[in-house]
């Protein structure tokens, strides 16, 4: 018996002695911090057309209409007063009408051309939300540093902060090698199916392959990832996909004094109760690419936890899960989003039904996602059927160890001067990256706004600002990406 706890003890030891070392041993290297280059913006004049631009109001409703044409006239028009050595030498293309494409063309047509996009549209500000603004939300006002406006993040600031880069090397003298296309929609917050969905058939139908594409999605973070100090780049190396499904029943109707045992309303109930409680399974994978990346920069308990992540993983799971936005890095969520059933109080329902969103880990597609609702509901009264309209499969992951994310990855650093972190992220959110899966190997996901706690609200919300300091940064990492890419 002794000798048998002796062996238990030193089993302990050198398990304990495997996890200290894997902790200490536990670094990910991302090279030197690449020198500032200075670039020579006009500082007041770039943060004066930004905030001209937020005052016109290219809203997308998801009522009719849709659109004012009127508002993207005036956009167009502004950009091209704006921006005129690029509008001499960049050849334009208009996609149903808003959409737009730059094509800059490289002197060597062996190299596969680059895209950046962004899109103009905006999200309309909920009624009655005003006065809680700053400053009036399509106003375009800029005060105490900074310049208020519904798209200073979302995602007008990345749109002018493209061309006001491009104008800056155009103006320089600058040839790209490669050719550098640009791409604005002009429907992204209504699915993105008349804009960046065209212009990715057009250039699929024109045979064009990139070798990589920048649009939306990560950002530059801090006070945002537990147990990391400084700020961390965050860089969407692939998308969740996207499905709602509708559950229906069916009732007799009838008097509400003489109820079924169940009525059209507690089946579509109870369906959503079980799906609620049956959520779907974790995975690590992309998580864990995360926590590579970060963990090595966290206090040593929690460095100790995500380098061994073999003995640790439950324990993770767990953590992970307590929180909404690690538990969308982990598994395929679930959202009942809509209900409804019944006329009157007093009148039994013939028909009720739900609408569940699920936004789909790289690994399932919208037809498992179908077959496991289908399995945990195990009710013949309830009918499963998607919702028509937008839904995709996950994204393919781009190679983080690729040239192209070393050429984002490096723009990053040297633009901003601080990040210690560039971190592959899955996207929970949808972008329209996703229509162009075919036609590139690697898409990036990555805005250069800088948010901590406070500012992920604004994404949307009450108060969307961008600093003027940020957003001239976001311009210079622009002209880095390009002129180093090209």
């Amino acid at each position: 018996m002794k000798r048998f706890f002796g062996l238990v003890g030193l089993g302990l030891v050198v398990l304990v002695g495997v996890l200290v070392y894997r902790a200490l041993t536990f670094t990910l290297e991302q090279g030197p911090l690449p020198p500032a280059v200075a670039v020579a913006v006009d500082d007041d004049a770039a943060v004066a057309r930004l905030a001209a631009a937020l005052r016109i109001p290219t809203v997308a409703n998801s009522t009719e209409p849709h659109f004012d044409p009127a508002a993207f006239d005036a956009l167009h028009a502004h950009l091209r007063a704006s921006f005129p050595n690029l509008f001499t030498t960049l050849s334009t293309e208009a996609v149903n009408r808003d959409s737009l494409i730059f094509t800059w063309q490289g002197t060597d047509p062996t190299l596969k051309p680059i895209l950046l996009m962004a899109h103009q549209d905006v999200v309309p500000v909920d009624t009655g939300t005003e006065p809680a603004w700053s400053r009036p939300p399509f106003a375009g006002e800029v005060a105490d540093g900074w310049i208020v406006g519904r798209g200073a993040l979302d995602v007008k600031s990345g749109l002018m902060g493209i061309l006001e880069a491009v104008e800056l090397l155009v103006k320089a003298g600058h040839r790209p090698k490669r050719t550098v296309y640009l791409a604005f929609g002009h429907d992204e917050e209504l699915g993105g199916t008349h804009g960046a969905k065209a212009v990715a058939k057009r250039f699929a139908e024109r045979g064009v392959h990139f070798e990589f594409v920048l649009d939306e999605g990560g950002s530059v973070v801090e006070g945002v990832v537990p147990g990391v100090k400084g700020p961390v780049a965050l860089v969407g190396v692939a998308e969740k996909g996207y499905v709602s499904l509708r559950l229906s029943a069916e009732g007799a109707g009838g008097h509400s004094s003489m109820p079924p045992p169940r009525t059209a309303v507690g089946v579509v109930a109870q369906a959503v109760t079980r799906l609620e409680q049956s959520p779907f399974p974790a995975h690590i994978d992309h998580a864990g690419r995360f926590f590579a990346y970060v963990g090595p920069k966290m206090p040593f308990d929690r460095r100790l936890v995500f380098a061994n992540l073999w003995l640790f993983e439950p324990l993770i799971f767990r953590i992970l899960s307590g929180t909404p936005s690690m538990n969308a890095s982990i598994r395929t969520t679930t959202a009942p989003t809509m209900m409804r059933g019944g006329v009157k109080d007093n009148v039994l329902p013939v028909h009720a039904e739900a609408v569940v969103n699920f936004r789909i880990l790289p690994g399932e597609t919208p037809a498992t996602v179908k077959t496991r609702v289908e399995a945990v509901i195990d009710d013949p009264a309830v009918k499963v059927e998607e919702v028509e309209g937008f839904g995709d499969d996950p994204s393919p992951i781009s190679d983080v160890r690729s040239t192209s994310f070393a050429l984002v990855r490096d723009a990053i650093r040297q633009a901003a001067q601080d990040p210690e972190l560039v971190v592959p992220l899955l996207t929970v959110g949808a972008t329209d990256s996703r229509y162009f899966q075919g036609i590139t190997d690697n898409t990036y996901r990555y805005l250069h706004i800088r948010l901590g706690p406070d500012d992920l609200a604004r994404l949307h919300g009450t108060d969307e600002r961008i600093s003027v300091a940020n957003y001239l940064e976001m311009v210079r990492f622009y002209y880095l990406l390009i002129r180093n890419a090209t």
